[in-house]
């Protein structure tokens, strides 16, 4: 009868763990999925002891589904790639697109490497001077060496975080403002019909003329092709965010306006305990629009303005014209549309993680 008792228990504690286990991975889910790992979820499950045919099943849906589209499509690419006879010769396949990234990427560390072995001669060409009394012949430089590949996407990255920064803080007080009053509103509408179709390629002269004409001290962390860059995608990115904050804010329940007016809000708590919790789902749809249009915008600017970064990249490719100039030029849209894909997938991550409509 004991034995039957203890028999009963454990098998209470397991079922008990086994719920808790589930919990968190039904919890964790969400995450996964914003992040793009939602096939983790099944083989978490299994791995908890659930239903493996019903796993599977999840499993062929998210994973192995995809999987044999990403397939079929090499497939399709390196069998017809070769019969496409260009100026640089036939268009290349998946292995030699892959070939060119791994040399990309050994030419990163090759670069990295000789950085080092400069800075380590030069620290002990100065260590010697300073051993020998002579502190005024010490100099400390830079490495000059010309950007990898790896260096150009951080380039963009810093770029289009830049821009897309400056967007957001003009957009969203703009947005709010819009939303709650229909003056303002009809005021700035006009003007965003206007500049909102506007290319990048449009705005680029004019930036860069202003900025060359009021940005005449550079700081080092801050280069002018930078802020050119920058400057050109939030033009370009900040209205995504500023109509879909309008959009949130003059969605905004109305008795829950009303009951900040009887309450006697003051206008800055109305905003940021009533209109921005409410309207927060649509500033991030705004803002996950305005962050994809700010990284296509960006490669546009930098190859036409030749400003450090994967635009230029390209180009420097195209102008090349050498037999891999092709590959490396896909290796760069491939770049292109997994860092926009990644920047998407995070931009998720943080609306789930701001907004109460995602987690309820």
């Amino acid at each position: 009868m004991a034995n039957a008792d203890t028999a009963a228990t454990q098998e209470i504690t397991r079922a008990e763990r086994r719920e808790r286990l589930f919990t968190r991975i039904n919890k964790a889910s969400g995450w996964l999925d914003a992040l793009g790992f939602s096939w983790l979820v099944p083989l978490l499950k299994i791995a908890a002891g659930d239903s493996v045919r019903e796993q599977m099943h999840e499993l062929k849906r998210v994973l192995l589904i995809p999987l044999i589209g990403i397939a079929a499509f090499l497939v399709l690419w390196g069998v017809l790639a070769p019969q496409i006879q260009t100026s640089l010769g036939a268009v290349p396949g998946p292995a030699q697109v892959w070939t060119q990234t791994v040399n990309l990427w050994k030419d990163h560390v090759r670069e990295r490497e000789k950085a080092a072995a400069f800075y380590e001669r030069q620290e002990d060409r100065n260590a010697k001077l300073e051993a020998a009394g002579k502190t005024d012949r010490v100099k400390w430089r830079s490495y000059t060496g010309k950007p990898t590949y790896i260096d150009q996407i951080g380039t963009s990255l810093k770029t289009v975080g830049l821009g897309f920064l400056i967007a957001t803080i003009i957009a969203v007080p703009l947005g709010i403002a819009s939303g709650l009053s229909r003056s303002f509103n009809g005021a700035i509408n006009p003007l965003i019909q206007i500049f909102k179709p506007v290319s990048p390629l449009a705005w680029l002269p004019i930036v860069t003329m202003i900025v060359s004409a009021l940005y005449v001290d550079p700081v080092d962390w801050l280069s002018k092709s930078l802020l050119i860059s920058a400057v050109t995608v939030t033009l370009c990115s900040m209205w995504p965010t500023l109509i879909n904050t309008a959009l949130g804010v003059a969605s905004v329940d109305k008795d829950l306006m009303n009951v900040g007016r009887v309450l006697q809000l003051p206008t800055m708590k109305t905003v940021t305990k009533l209109v921005l919790p409410s309207s927060l789902p649509l500033i991030f749809t705004g803002l996950r629009l305005s962050l994809g249009v700010g990284w296509m915008v960006l490669i546009a600017a930098e190859m036409l303005a030749q400003n450090p970064g994967l635009g230029k990249f390209v180009w420097d490719e195209f102008q090349n014209g050498s037999s891999q100039s092709l590959a490396k030029i896909m290796v760069a849209v491939f770049t292109i549309g997994i860092i926009g894909f990644a920047l998407d997938r995070l931009m998720y991550a943080l609306q789930r993680a701001f907004t109460f409509s995602a987690n309820r």
